[in-house]
């Protein structure tokens, strides 16, 4: 049976565009994995702690050497690292904040990053694990717009997700959200309803093509 990963990130509960896209996805799979299992988290309602140095430190410690204090201050860490690793897929909600990703996914990203374990490894414990990331926008960051070059999400997660723990990562971007909202932006509905409905279109569809290819790989 095939496992998702599914994580929110957005603040904006049931205004997140991010979300909405990504319900999209996860619907899609369910459709495609009836029996299958989903690995839910909600960073944003429910955040995980700051990595700290015990808890990073502790895990250059051998397994067999760790004592119980050891072992209790790396067990949240094991869990989440786990379920990336068990996962046959991963969905993120990622809204770009201030030019980059929210603190949630960052700490998120801190604790299931392990030198030689998920990163930086030949090959990492996910190498190969389909990722696929919905990063929504409140304006336009593409080329030949006044914000070109200022979403700093994207490089950051493809480094990340791409080159060092060794996934595959995939970008929906849903651009303009914040049209409906901002009056200086009324003229530019249209064009976030359309980046909207496309956004949507995408999660199904890259929802049904990795149900395939799991399929065909298993």
């Amino acid at each position: 049976m095939a496992t998702l990963l599914h994580l929110d990130t957005s603040l904006n509960g049931d205004n997140s565009v991010s979300r909405e896209v990504a319900a999209s996805f996860r619907r899609a799979w369910e459709e495609q994995h009836p029996e299958g299992s989903v690995i839910y988290r909600d960073l944003s309602a429910e955040p995980i702690p700051h990595l700290d140095g015990a808890a990073y430190y502790t895990a250059f410690t051998p397994p067999e050497e760790r004592d119980e204090e050891q072992r209790r201050i790396l067990a949240l860490r094991e869990k989440l690292i786990s379920e990336l690793e068990s996962a046959d897929a991963v969905l993120v909600g990622a809204p770009l904040y201030n030019y980059s990703l929210p603190s949630a996914l960052k700490a998120w990203l801190d604790h299931v990053i392990v030198m030689g374990r998920t990163a930086s490894a030949e090959p990492t414990t996910v190498a190969g694990k389909p990722v696929t990331v919905v990063t929504s926008r409140g304006g336009a960051y593409g080329p030949g717009t006044p914000q070109e070059g200022k979403d700093f999400a994207v490089p950051y997660l493809t480094m990340v997700l791409g080159t060092a723990m060794g996934m595959r990562p995939e970008f929906i971007v849903p651009e303009l959200t914040l049209a409906h909202s901002v009056p200086a932006m009324a003229g530019l509905i249209d064009k976030a309803e359309t980046s909207r409905a496309e956004a949507h279109r995408r999660a199904e569809a890259r929802a049904k093509d990795l149900a395939g290819l799991l399929t065909s790989v298993a």
